[in-house]
């Protein structure tokens, strides 16, 4: 049962959208530029920061990285956070980092800990009955390296299946999802339902109140059938938009997981996280060629990221909807972890001089400071929170801010204490690890 903490904050936010930049994005490559070096064939690694070139935003003084022309016109809907710090967890593996990230615990722990989208549609509750509280787009768990590692933060953990993310691998095909298998007829799917629920309602096991887990299956059988059977799944049909739109954000699976994002907004869901999807060694995870890499990845997020905020904003919904840009660490050319740790280098490019230009790019986890932005949910506008060292080590030198006091604060703006608890196996579990988390009151207007 749960364990509200006294005097829990007044919601700022009704629904959180985390755009998530799986793979460690790097953030001297993207919102903390540092100095820039351009490649030359025997440039020594040391004179690395960023290898790309700083461009002004919206916010005098302010500037980004090259490749996010239309995120920088947009960052005065929010705040630009350059000082959030991660945990060198020693071995550096993203499944570990992610795991934290998106529960709050570093692994293993002795239960199953909730991903943060779980707690919110058990302590929220649904926006809209019939759409699902909590939704993952494009994060395949299926024919991918370390799948069973991201199996086990993409989970209700002890607070049951009914809480488990709905997921949408590929946006496009949302709407396949939430219908009835093709040729089925609405009533040979009622029907098939209805026995179900006969054959559910004779099996003792599931009258048994005590067996948590059975009837937690049962009742997320219960939300999927709301589902299947109700005319608002229209929400997950993208090829509803206008071209227009529609094209605004077709950069490819992310860009379209924004735009399906936005309708889900509209629609009702709770918690929305949209993933560039983390592959070992694919996308921002970038152990050689970063360079090039880091440009392709800016062409995928930049467009679509900025049109959400201004679509979020044009109907009215940014207001109450809290929009987080993060990742699980950011990277260093030099550096793995942060100076002093023993962290196993896992970079394929050379730690000297540039011989090649797939030795070009940050390759190495770095997590003394990276960078989240914030729009929504009463957090302050056209504000930098925070500061990194404009040199190697590129550690957070102004506020710091870790991954607990980061979700307090994301708690709080949804209106949840950070001190909230769960009584699991007769201990209190809470939504900040161990209750500790304290919100930055100063990212709110």
């Amino acid at each position: 049962m749960a364990n509200p903490a006294p005097n829990a904050p007044a919601p700022r936010a009704d629904c959180c959208v985390l755009l998530w930049m799986a793979g460690g994005m790097a953030a001297p490559e993207t919102f903390d530029p540092k100095r820039y070096a351009p490649f030359a064939k025997g440039l020594p690694a040391s004179e690395i920061l960023s290898t790309f070139p700083a461009i002004d935003t919206v916010l005098p003084g302010v500037k980004i990285s090259q490749g996010l022309e239309n995120i920088a016109q947009v960052l005065d809907r929010g705040t630009l956070i350059r000082s959030h710090v991660l945990p060198d967890l020693g071995h550096i593996l993203h499944s570990r980092h992610q795991y934290h990230w998106h529960t709050g615990y570093v692994p293993p722990q002795t239960v199953a800990a909730p991903h943060m989208g779980a707690w919110m549609a058990r302590l929220l509750g649904p926006r809209n009955p019939a759409i699902p509280p909590f939704i993952v787009i494009g994060q395949r768990l299926e024919g991918i390296g370390e799948k069973e590692e991201l199996k086990a933060f993409h989970t209700g953990g002890f607070l049951g299946a009914e809480y488990d993310p709905f997921l949408i691998p590929y946006p496009e095909q949302a709407l396949e999802a939430v219908q009835p298998p093709r040729g089925m007829t609405p009533s040979r799917f009622e029907s098939r339902y209805q026995y179900y629920r006969k054959l559910a309602e004779l099996d003792p096991r599931y009258k048994d109140a005590s067996d948590f887990h059975r009837t937690s299956i049962l009742r997320a059988m219960e939300n999927a059938h709301r589902l299947l059977s109700s005319p608002q799944r229209k929400a997950f049909d993208i090829s509803e938009e206008p071209k227009s739109i529609y094209e605004k954000y077709n950069t490819g699976r992310f860009g379209l997981g924004c735009l399906l994002a936005r309708r889900l907004v509209e629609a009702g869901a709770r918690f929305i996280e949209v993933s560039t999807e983390y592959v070992p060694f694919e996308g921002w995870d970038t152990h050689e060629n970063g360079h090039l890499r880091y440009a392709k990845m800016k062409e995928l997020i930049d467009r679509p990221i900025a049109q959400l905020i201004l679509d979020l904003e044009e109907r009215g919904l940014l207001d109450r909807t809290l929009v987080i840009v993060a990742s699980e660490f950011s990277r260093d050319m030099l550096i793995e972890g942060v100076p002093g740790s023993n962290a196993r280098d896992q970079s394929r490019a050379p730690a000297d001089r540039m011989e090649e230009m797939i030795h070009y790019g940050l390759h190495r986890h770095f997590t003394g400071s990276s960078s989240v932005l914030l729009f929504g949910g009463g957090i302050r506008r056209g504000v930098v929170f925070g500061e990194s060292a404009p040199e190697r080590p590129c550690l957070a030198i102004k506020d710091p801010i870790g991954v607990t006091d980061l979700h307090a604060t994301i708690y709080t703006a949804m209106g949840i204490s950070p001190q909230t608890a769960m009584e699991v196996e007769r201990r209190p579990f809470y939504v900040t690890q161990d209750g500790k988390g304290r919100p930055e009151m100063r990212l709110f207007a």
